[in-house]
């Protein structure tokens, strides 16, 4: 049995495709629902007024997440079609060109030049688009750009993390609704934040603080609006 058979190992990299979507919604979700939340409630402290700009911003939200996503991650994708159309186009009209640029690029990673045009011949005779697919271009299984998983993760997420500051309007009594929906919210973004860079693997602290002081800022300023104008923001 082959030795790396014996040694599997799961990388970081292959949560991006969805991990950047999953994690840019859900805060997105928690953080615009409770600014908005706050905002209307320094304005207007009436809970049905309150609760009913809550989920039209949870829907509308959601929506422009999946579309803003899709219309994104598309365009990526049809930059990568392009790209590889590029390549088999070249691949087919000058394939020795095509493979000394291989080899170059192997030289400058730190082979010698008759170990590069060794592995550049069988990786070649192999798959000659995937390996300048992967070398040349660096598209990889991990990284390439999927629309639809975007769009649904990031609609999906966005509906989640709004959910948790509605909840807490028909719990708390109206005078609260402001402080109530505010500690949420807050104690949900160090929840994500520290979530979010467990699975990427980035440091906690620093995800935390990031998230929990942008988000305090965001709900800082609706609520500020709300109590200078008088209105629903």
């Amino acid at each position: 049995m082959s030795p790396w058979r014996l040694h599997p190992e799961r990388h970081l990299v292959a949560r991006i495709g969805w991990l950047r979507a999953a994690v840019l919604g859900a805060n997105d979700g928690l953080v615009s629902t409770a600014s908005l939340i706050v905002g209307v409630a320094a304005a207007n402290p009436e809970k049905g007024s309150i609760l009913l700009a809550g989920a039209a911003g949870l829907v509308a939200g959601a929506m422009s997440m999946a579309a803003g996503e899709y219309v994104s991650v598309s365009s990526q994708s049809d930059t990568e079609k392009a790209d590889l159309a590029r390549e088999t186009a070249e691949l087919a009209a000058n394939p020795q060109s095509e493979l000394d640029e291989l080899t170059g690029i192997y030289v400058a990673r730190g082979l010698d030049a008759d170990l590069a045009r060794q592995v550049a011949e069988q990786l070649t005779a192999k798959d000659v688009l995937g390996a300048h697919v992967r070398d040349e271009l660096g598209i990889s299984e991990h990284t390439a750009a999927r629309p639809i998983q975007a769009a649904l993760t990031s609609a999906a997420t966005f509906s989640a993390g709004a959910v948790l500051p509605l909840v807490v309007i028909p719990l708390a009594p109206a005078a609260w609704i402001t402080p109530a929906v505010a500690i949420t919210a807050l104690l949900g973004l160090v929840v994500l934040g520290a979530v979010g860079a467990r699975t990427g693997g980035a440091p906690v602290g620093k995800s935390v603080i990031r998230v929990a002081f942008w988000g305090a800022a965001a709900m800082a300023v609706t609520a500020g609006i709300g109590r200078l104008f008088g209105a629903v923001v």
